[in-house]
């Protein structure tokens, strides 16, 4: 366990907008991703959290001038996810402004990425995106399937064995969502989030379910050092940040 726990806002954008739905699906308007980025990051936010939900080739350029904007704007680390296939993606993200990058479909598809980024830019600029869901496969054995394309696409990969992969070939945290819990505001996996604690020691992002502060102890209980939520902050009162930190002091975790 690292020696503060961190609280990530996450923007979800979308030709360049910030959008949140429930499980990956029902998209709404959320707003300006710089004009957020700037709120959360006076707020109180830990990091900040991109993630390209379309990252079509039309919208790359977006992308990158919001990372660009936002750099500008924000002093905290900034992670951008979305569309990031090659050691070159990493490295236009990292020019733009951004502190780490996030991968997902492309490290599933070749696994070999992974070590490719990390041995020119260091463990600490890759996380890896694990979007699992539950599964009743038998050819699952921790019963969490890896999914791709924004949890649209399941891949028959055991959630859990691809975590410890990963994690060897050398990616710097995991960012850990759970689909099921996406939006739904009803609190973390904690199973899940266990699961994956036990078979890797590269600090754990928890993402998914986040509904009110007090959702947050239970999942560093289960084993995460940063939490990451999206709905509480954009449409929660502008102090859900420091509710968010108050409700993990009172639990008795260190915070940032």
């Amino acid at each position: 366990m690292s020696v503060a726990v961190r609280v990530i806002p996450c923007l979800d954008v979308d030709a360049g907008r910030v959008v949140k739905g429930v499980k990956f699906e029902g998209l709404r308007d959320a707003g300006d991703p710089v004009e957020l980025a700037k709120r959360y990051n006076l707020a109180g936010a830990d990091e900040l959290t991109f993630l390209d939900v379309t990252a079509s080739s039309s919208d790359r350029e977006t992308t990158f001038d919001v990372v660009r904007q936002t750099a500008e704007q924000v002093f905290i680390p900034l992670t951008v996810g979305g569309g990031v296939r090659t050691v070159e993606d990493v490295d236009r993200l990292l020019r733009a402004g951004a502190d780490k990058a996030s991968i997902n479909t492309a490290a599933v598809a070749r696994p070999e990425v992974i070590s490719a980024i990390t041995d020119r830019f260091g463990s600490q600029v890759l996380v890896l995106s694990l979007d699992a869901r539950r599964s009743e496969d038998p050819a699952l054995p921790s019963g969490f399937e890896v999914t791709t394309h924004g949890g649209r696409t399941g891949t028959g990969i055991d959630a859990i064995e691809w975590a410890r992969e990963a994690a060897h070939r050398g990616v710097g945290e995991i960012l850990l969502n759970s689909i099921d819990a996406d939006g739904t505001k009803e609190g973390f996996d904690l199973e899940m989030i266990r699961a994956v604690r036990a078979a890797v020691d590269v600090p754990l992002i928890a993402s998914g379910g986040a509904g009110a502060p007090e959702d947050f102890p239970p999942a560093i209980a289960a084993g995460a050092d940063a939490v990451l939520a999206a709905s509480i902050f954009h449409f929660g009162p502008v102090d859900m940040i420091a509710r968010v930190k108050q409700a993990i002091r009172d639990a008795g975790f260190a915070v940032r």
